[in-house]
């Protein structure tokens, strides 16, 4: 039995955890076409070929983010056998306003009433078989969490698709009927008869896609749409959804009979009081990462359990380097290629494979945050704060996602509205460190400051400013300016972390990092060990002898642009910057070939004991903030390149995050210089004033690029 089978429902609905218990690991997993959303498909278990879509999660079908338009598309012009509506019991009257639009599709629609274990909980019920009359179409019970009533909702899903037989549509007021059966009439014929009610009510409704499509019957009934508007005193998009919520009403009020409420409101409500506070909001949150870092890092003398398992296996790798070393020399295996695979491969992919604990524990505690439903909650406090800056709280949903890796949480961008917010969340997203920068984070805050926590916190601070200040600086600039996007999101109840979720979910990110490691990283360390290991004239001088190098030759020639920074006189440092475009756990990599990382001790890396040597705190951190804001990997300006359009803009984009990388390293580097009591150039100190002062001036002024937009402008 061959059919197709949409999942659709609103985000936080349980719709991935369904989706997830009906596949299995029968998935396929791409991109719809022309837009970045996740596509994924799977077969659903026990059937005989039926096939799910697991729709994005959606509000409504108007056709105004990437996500409603896919799902959207799907439906009207895929025209799948049935619809499986995932509908979240304990929130009826808002997932119902999806539901109604899904029915008018014509498309046989099932909905499954999910979570009806925690209405239970709450005390109350929900008539299953009125909520199935009232809406003229099957209505099953289940829980996705538990796997209750699973088997009954796919029976009933498929024999809807086999059946083809659509929902009846929920009717509206006798005037707004008329004007939905005089559009059908002007519709009949121009487009398939199962969607005719669907496209009317999107017509009369000033939907952009119809309106557009149709103009032509729009224009026909605009007379006879401004008598209903001045009937109910109303625009027509409004009298439709305030019809659509009368009819919800109605129905949820026979249906549906509440428990009497603690005055005190839900164990969620009561912890939102105090998560969500409008003062206590941020330093709950600043704190919650700083004991998530402090955990995995360590604080002080104290050791984090990340640490603590990242020596563990850097020592192991040490003792396997040697012993490999060792078995080479005694087989009479050619140096050169011992030293390639000693040296280049295991040297530089396991100086980064070394920090994948810390990587792992740091992802799920994140994983957990985010499956407990507090990581919603940020994005909630963060929309007051960001709005200061130009931006919507939804810039920071990206944020998050980055915090695992650049490239999904630029693409996540795509849930902004607003173009001008997604392009400058596009552009300032990496400068949140991800998961490949951790270990640079940890080496720096290893070799120079005795492994404090205080480096990562410090890390994530700078790059939370920078997006905010960019979100001052750039709202200022014509081409980005504009009202922030409004914020609409859901804050689903806190309940106990889906474990099965979690280990998924960290798994996958630290199998993408392994997997970096496996390819990217293991090529560039392969080239960075041949330009170590040779001289200009092309003689083995040995991966340790890096006198006379190629590499260090061209290190040499460009590690004056960093001189000013601090650490341009070691080219080491230079070689490692640009090998991060890469990868930015490259840098790590590269040092592992550079410094010779199979002579690590037993008390820490040797990388460690080497940058201690040549680096002092100003230095380090002027190193760690170029590295963390500067242009990211090559994968996250490809995808960059995807949500901007063009390389022109790509180039801009990178362009403005080096020169701001440059310009707050300079200022680092000078002013704790100063701070710390180190030697440092007075013209460096002057130039990282007049940085400071242009850097003000931007913040402060109304219209700092008066210039340059006038002479695009002429252009």
């Amino acid at each position: 039995m061959n059919v197709t089978i949409a999942l659709a429902g609103n985000p936080n609905s349980g719709k991935t955890t369904m989706f997830n218990k009906l596949t299995g690991s029968s998935q396929r997993v791409g991109n719809w076409p022309g837009v970045t959303v996740d596509k994924k498909v799977g077969k659903i278990k026990g059937t005989d070929g039926a096939d799910l879509v697991d729709l994005p999660g959606v509000y409504s079908l108007s056709p105004y983010s990437p996500e409603e338009i896919v799902s959207r598309n799907f439906l009207v012009d895929e025209r799948p056998d049935a619809i499986l509506n995932i509908v979240d019991a304990t929130n009826l009257e808002r997932n119902l306003f999806l539901t109604l639009q899904l029915i008018d599709t014509g498309i046989p629609t099932v909905i499954a009433l999910n979570m009806i274990d925690a209405v239970e909980k709450l005390g109350d019920t929900i008539d299953v078989k009125k909520l199935s009359g009232a809406l003229g179409c099957p209505v099953v019970a289940v829980s996705a969490l538990k796997g209750t009533g699973i088997d009954e909702m796919v029976s009933e899903v498929l024999k809807a698709a086999q059946s083809k037989k659509a929902c009846e549509p929920i009717r509206f007021k006798d005037d707004i009927e008329s004007l939905i059966t005089s559009a059908e009439k002007r519709l009949n014929g121009k487009v398939p008869d199962a969607s005719l009610r669907f496209h009317a009510v999107k017509l009369i409704e000033n939907d952009e896609v119809v309106n557009e499509k149709f103009a032509d019957v729009r224009k026909d009934m605009e007379s006879e749409i401004e008598k209903v508007e001045e009937a109910h005193d109303d625009d027509m998009d409004s009298i439709i959804a305030d019809a659509r919520y009368n009819n919800i009403s109605d129905i949820t009020s026979k249906v549906v009979k509440k428990a009497k409420r603690d005055p005190r409101g839900t164990i969620s409500d009561r912890i939102d009081r105090i998560v969500t506070h409008r003062i206590l909001g941020i330093p709950i949150f600043l704190c919650v990462m700083a004991l998530l870092f402090f955990g995995i890092i360590g604080y002080g003398d104290i050791t984090g359990i990340g640490t603590y398992c990242t020596d563990w296996l850097n020592e192991y790798i040490g003792v396997l380097m040697e012993d490999i070393a060792l078995w080479c020399e005694e087989n009479g295996v050619d140096e050169i290629l011992a030293s390639l695979l000693v040296d280049g491969i295991i040297g530089g992919v396991g100086a980064v494979i070394g920090f994948l604990p810390q990587m792992l524990i740091l992802f799920l505690g994140l994983c957990i945050l985010e499956d407990i439903g507090y990581m919603s909650r940020i994005a909630f406090v963060m929309d007051r704060i960001f709005r200061y800056f130009g931006l919507s709280g939804k810039s920071f949903i990206p944020v998050l996602v980055g915090t695992g890796c650049g490239v999904p949480g630029i693409l996540a961008s795509r849930t902004i509205e607003s173009e001008r917010d997604r392009r400058i969340t596009a552009m300032t997203v990496t400068f949140i460190p991800c998961g490949a920068k951790l270990p640079v984070i940890a080496m720096i805050a290893g070799a120079i400051f005795g492994g404090d926590g205080m480096v990562a916190l410090f890390s994530y601070i700078l790059g939370a400013v920078c997006v905010l200040i960019s979100g001052i600086i750039l709202k200022k600039w014509k081409r980005f300016a504009g009202d922030p996007a409004p914020f609409i999101m859901e804050l689903p109840p806190y309940h106990i972390p889906n474990w099965m979720n979690v280990i998924k979910g960290t798994l996958d990110r630290g199998w993408a990092f392994v997997k970096n490691a496996g390819t990217i990283i293991l090529l560039s360390c392969v080239i960075l060990w041949a330009l170590m290991s040779f001289d200009t004239s092309f003689n083995w001088i040995g991966a340790n002898g890096t006198s006379d190098s190629i590499l260090q030759t061209i290190g040499e020639a460009i590690s004056v642009i960093f001189v000013p920074l601090g650490w341009g006189d070691e080219w080491q440092l230079t070689v490692g910057t640009f090998t991060g475009l890469i990868a930015k756990e490259n840098i790590i990599g590269t040092f592992g070939v550079l410094f010779g990382f199979e002579e690590i001790g037993e008390e820490g890396e040797e990388i460690w004991m080497m940058l201690s040597l040549i680096l002092t705190k100003a230095e380090a951190l002027s190193f760690l903030a170029f590295n963390l804001i500067c242009a990211p990997c090559f994968a996250a300006i490809g995808a960059m390149h995807r949500e901007l359009g063009t390389w022109k803009s790509t180039a801009i984009a990178i362009g403005y995050q080096c020169v701001l990388a440059y310009a707050v390293s300079m200022i680092l580097y000078a002013f704790l210089s100063l701070f710390w009591g180190y030697e440092v150039d007075t013209v460096i100190v002057v130039v990282a004033v007049i940085l400071l002062a242009i850097l003000v001036y931007l913040l402060c002024a109304k219209d700092p690029f008066k210039v340059i937009d006038n002479a695009i402008k002429r252009d």
